[in-house]
This record gives structure tokens, C-alpha cells and sequence, in this order.
């Protein structure tokens, strides 16, 4: 009897370092974005404004970041894509080094915006660039690498700013967060291959993504969930301190178990991401809800510390989960629409966090911190109902838009 024996060849050690440098990228970018969160106080006393004057600074990243995601998909083809990754890189770290030099609003905000630009347009092709790395069975483990910096720093990168600017002040932060972006760089420089340009893009290609339900509604699932997570992220450590009584000396411990709890999340995403995919996207956002949920209902007579960290554990990482999720099943579901597809989901993406910020920031005044978190359970508790209802991808992608 003949046996047929498949012959996998193995992805190179240098392409595996490329594809975590693309992680770091990731973690930069984001902990650039999430960064004033954690220094909001220091940030608005230093440029003379109010803290939700400050917080805007949020809001508007997101949003020029979601424009500048969409912008890339006209980008020309024959710009060397891995030319662009590093520069958008090294404009990152500008614009940081820049934001150090600010002592008014204007110029603090004027340099974020440049990061902002770079921001966009890099997300937009990361989740591309994975899908010509590495082949179809090893793409959902390269993107929980590279998507992993994103949940790190969406955990990590507030609390770690935070401690920063705490010991030597909010510009060291980020002259921290572009020095990482000026290394990530230069890796990238040595590691990352000659990557294809794509397909000029017509107005067929976007009308394909817009008519095909499945993407459709992995848009509409990502634009809730991730809206609803950052209403309650943003507002976190009020949450903890005056409603549950977590001591603020003590959050910066909780913050960190919550972004190990994200690594571990994207541990499990690459060891079952492809193969189950909608299955632990499902279980994910069903704990992160309840665990949310419980946040809300919770005071500081029921709920030992150790009860709240496992709580926050539970987010963290089924959040994280989320996170590599569903931008795989993007990635399998696109077919050769997938630049103008991930630009789309990364714009959406954006837009989300700053919408779920503002909107928090709304509902904090109507139906106070606790309301503001079970309405944020709830919205994802209904997103799942909409992953559920959706079809898996294969692992070839054969889901495509044909």
C-alpha cells in the first residue's frame, strides 16, 4: 500500500524574527495610541488643560489612524512595501521624539497626528504582510505573534507608561516608546524579505468586500466588541479604585496580571486559533462578558482583591483572544481582496477604540461607572450571538470572495 507523505517546508528562523519584530511594531504603535491614558493627569497639568480636554487626544488618534488605514489602500503598488513598513516605523518614532519637544496642546496634538498617519497605514498592512510570510497552515500562529503586541500593549502599555512618567515623567515615556519604534525598524531593515506589491485596486474590489455578508459581519462584530471593551478599558481605573476599592497602589499590580493574562490568551490563540476558530472566539467573548459583567456588579465588601485580579485575568486574555481572532478569520475570508479588506478593518478597528472611549465617556455621565461596564457586557454578549451565527473559514482561506 502507498502512503502519500506531505512535506511541509519549515518557515526560516530569520522570517519568524521578521514576524516578532512586526509584533513589537504592533506594540509600539498601540502603546503610542493608548499611552495619555495612563498619564492623563500629568499630560493635562503640563499643557494647561483639563483632563477631558486631554483625553480627546485619544479620540482624535483613533480616528486619524482609521482614516489614514483606509487612505492605504490607494497606495501605489510600486512603492517597495517593506520600504514602507520601516518608514512608516521610523515616522512613529519622530513623531514620539517630537511630542517630547511640545509645551502646548497644539503642538502635542500636531505631532501625535503624524503618528497617527503612520499608525494607520502600518496596521493596514501588517495583517497582509503575515499572509505572505508564512504559509495558509502556520498563518494563524504568525498572527497571534504579530497581533499579540496589540493585546499586550492594549494591557501593558498603560500601566507601563503610567510607571514611566510616575518615575521620570510623561516625555520619557514616550522617548521610550520611540526608541523601541527606531529598534523595531532597524530589525525590520535586516530581517524582513522583498514583499509583493499588490494588485492595483478598482472600485469592483470594494464593492465585492461591501457586498459579501460574512466580512460584512466580521466588520459589524469587530466595530461592537472592540467599541464596547475600550467604553469599559478606558475607564478602568476609576472602576477599580471607587467602586471596588482596589487601593491605587495596588493597580499597577492588577494591570500587569491582566496583560500576562493577554499573553497567555495569545498562547492559546496560536495553538487552536486554526483549527477552532469560531468555537474560541465564541467561549472568549462569552468570559470576557462575564467576567465584565461581574466588574459591574460588583462593591468592595463582596469582591476580595484576589477575586477582582481574576476577573481582570479572565478579560484580559479572552479579550486577547478575541483580538487574533478575528482578524484570522478576516485574513481566510477576504480571498485577493485582502489589503483593501484589512485597511478596512483596521480603520474600523481605530474608530472603535476612540467611539468606545467618547461613548464611555457619555454613558459615564448617565448611568455611572457600574451601568457604563453592564452595558458594555451586554453589547458584547450580543456580538457573540452574531459570531455564532456566522460560517467558519477553512484554513486555505477558501472562504474568500471568489
Amino acid at each position: 500500500m502507498n502512503e502519500t507523505v506531505l512535506h511541509v517546508n519549515p518557515v526560516p528562523a530569520r522570517t519568524w524574527i521578521a514576524i516578532t519584530a512586526l509584533g513589537i511594531s504592533a506594540f509600539s504603535i498601540v502603546t503610542s495610541e493608548l499611552a495619555p491614558v495612563g498619564m492623563l493627569s500629568t499630560l493635562a497639568k503640563d499643557l494647561n488643560q483639563t483632563e477631558s480636554g486631554a483625553g480627546l487626544v485619544v479620540t482624535a488618534y483613533g480616528w486619524v489612524a482609521a482614516l489614514a488605514a483606509l487612505l492605504s489602500g490607494a497606495m501605489p503598488a510600486r512603492i517597495s512595501r517593506k520600504a514602507l513598513l520601516i518608514g512608516l516605523m521610523l515616522i512613529l518614532a519622530l513623531s514620539c521624539i517630537v511630542a517630547t519637544w511640545s509645551h502646548s496642546m497644539s503642538g502635542f496634538m500636531s505631532a501625535r497626528m503624524a503618528g497617527a498617519l503612520a499608525h494607520g497605514a502600518f496596521w493596514a498592512l501588517i495583517g497582509t504582510v503575515a499572509a505572505q510570510l508564512v504559509p495558509a497552515e502556520k498563518l494563524g500562529l504568525a498572527t497571534s505573534v504579530i497581533f499579540g503586541g496589540v493585546s499586550a500593549a492594549s494591557v501593558l502599555g498603560v500601566p507601563l507608561s503610567s510607571l514611566i512618567t510616575g518615575i521620570a515623567g510623561w516625555r520619557s515615556a514616550f522617548t521610550a516608546i520611540s526608541l523601541l519604534a527606531f529598534a523595531t525598524a532597524c530589525t525590520l531593515f535586516w530581517t524582513l524579505p522583498t514583499l509583493a506589491a499588490p494588485q492595483p485596486l478598482r472600485l469592483r474590489v470594494y464593492c465585492g468586500i461591501f457586498k459579501n455578508p460574512l466580512i460584512l459581519s466580521l466588520y459589524g462584530a469587530t466595530a461592537c466588541i472592540i467599541s464596547a471593551h475600550f467604553a469599559a478599558f478606558t475607564y478602568l481605573e476609576p472602576l477599580l479604585t471607587k467602586t471596588l476599592g482596589v487601593p491605587s497602589a495596588s493597580i499597577s499590580c492588577l494591570l500587569l496580571m491582566s496583560g500576562l493574562s493577554g499573553l497567555v490568551g495569545n498562547i492559546i490563540a496560536g495553538k487552536l486559533i486554526d483549527r477552532h476558530i469560531k468555537g474560541l472566539i465564541s467561549i472568549s467573548l462569552l468570559l470576557s462578558a462575564g467576567a465584565l459583567g461581574m466588574l459591574g456588579k460588583g462593591n468592595a465588601v463582596a469582591f476580595p482583591f484576589w477575586f477582582i485580579g481574576m476577573l481582570l485575568a479572565i478579560w484580559g486574555a479572552g479579550m486577547s483572544i478575541v483580538f487574533v481572532g478575528l482578524q484570522t478569520w478576516l485574513l481566510r475570508s477576504a480571498g485577493d481582496a485582502v489589503q483593501p479588506a484589512s485597511a478596512i478593518y483596521v480603520a474600523i478597528f481605530n474608530a472603535a477604540i476612540g467611539t468606545g472611549a467618547l461613548a464611555g465617556g457619555q454613558m459615564l455621565a448617565i448611568i455611572g461607572l457600574q451601568g457604563t461596564v453592564l452595558l458594555a457586557a451586554g453589547v458584547i454578549i450580543c456580538s457573540m450571538t452574531l459570531v455564532l451565527m456566522l460560517k467558519a473559514p477553512g484554513i486555505s482561506g477558501a472562504e474568500g470572495l471568489g
